[in-house]
């Protein structure tokens, strides 16, 4: 793992998965994809643009997709999962979406906004992953919203057994009269992910529209729904670009099976095979010192991209993936051609982090 106070300097291949894989027809995958049930909760694409001052400054064209300004409780790319996930709830009847993440999840902010929005109940599994008492994280930024959703709030120890945690809330709500929905974390499973398989063809044909040719599409890779999803979609569209995901939480490792997994379950639920172009790409050299905390280079990207364009990334997913590109780019690890940067949103967790960037 590279040293968590500066950019890592040493280059390294990302590891390649690419299993099981035959080609597939993308017209068959979209028209599966319009065989499931869809909350149209964006109104259209999101934002294909240029960030020209950052470009400037890194000698290299990088654009940016913009998740970040999807319509709901101050965006973020998780409403693209619950659409297909939020359309499921409905058609079985339920009248509680249940779900789990850190107190600055992102997912859970949405998940609990989209509940009020639609009407259903909410409740959240909290843990403090990187065991602060500081009051801001504790109480402000995503924390501080979900009070005003109207969240009922559990905080555990940890969620290192989170599909049982959450079947066993499901359990104690079913039997005071609710009939709760389970929202997985991060909303990443294979009917999420359709979000991003959805999302993907839509990057790919403002991709067409630009006539550029692009280097890589470089990401955060969490949960790994978005991840797994746009990469299926982008296999088959344009299969000659890589899609790079930096990991936030865990090395290429058990990062690589979880990605792969998810996007073989996918193109199962879609009764498809997977792409012959799909592979697995990870960079894990920026996660550290761990999920949900910063490092000095994941600082320093935030503070670049606001002071040059005027755009917030935050300190879990999008400033670590930032910073991953940016030295990339330094080390030479791209070919020719802009780079596209997935803005995954998570902009509300900056004021849970006040403290640390005083510090810094």
């Amino acid at each position: 793992m590279a040293d968590a106070g500066r950019l890592p300097c040493g280059k390294r291949l990302p590891i390649v998965l690419r299993l099981n894989c035959r080609p597939v027809d993308a017209t068959m995958i979209k028209q599966q994809l319009a065989r499931f049930n869809r909350l149209e909760l964006l109104g259209g694409p999101t934002p294909f643009e240029k960030l020209e001052r950052l470009s400037t400054w890194a000698g290299r064209d990088i654009y940016v997709k913009r998740d970040d300004i999807t319509p709901l409780a101050m965006g973020g790319n998780k409403l693209r999962k619950l659409e297909y996930l939020a359309a499921d709830a409905l058609a079985q009847g339920c009248d509680t979406l249940i779900t789990a993440g850190a107190i600055q999840s992102n997912h859970v902010r949405q998940t609990a906004a989209l509940a009020a929005r639609l009407g259903l109940g909410c409740v959240a599994l909290l843990e403090n992953p990187i065991a602060t008492d500081d009051s801001n994280y504790l109480g402000n930024g995503n924390r501080l919203l979900l009070d005003l959703f109207d969240t009922k709030v559990e905080l555990v120890e940890n969620l290192d057994n989170a599909d049982d945690q959450l079947q066993a809330l499901a359990s104690r709500l079913r039997l005071s009269g609710k009939k709760p929905y389970l929202v997985p974390i991060g909303g990443s499973n294979a009917l999420g992910a359709l979000g991003y398989v959805q999302a993907g063809f839509e990057l790919a044909e403002q991709i067409k529209q630009s006539g550029l040719s692009f280097a890589a599409v470089v990401l955060a890779s969490g949960s790994a729904g978005t991840h797994s999803g746009l990469a299926l979609a982008l296999a088959e569209e344009l299969p000659e670009l890589p899609v790079i995901g930096v990991t936030v939480s865990r090395p290429e490792e058990t990062q690589a099976p979880k990605v792969q997994r998810l996007a073989e379950q996918t193109v199962e639920l879609l009764g498809e095979s997977l792409p012959a172009a799909f592979k697995v790409q990870l960079w894990d050299e920026y996660f550290g010192p761990r999920y949900g905390e910063p490092n000095a280079g994941t600082l320093a990207a935030i503070r670049l991209v606001a002071s040059h364009e005027g755009l917030l990334l935050d300190p879990v997913y999008t400033g670590k993936a930032m910073a991953g590109l940016l030295d990339g780019i330094g080390r030479q690890r791209f070919e020719d051609g802009p780079i596209v940067f997935l803005h995954t949103g998570g902009a509300p967790a900056l004021f849970a982090y006040q403290g640390v960037f005083s510090a810094a």
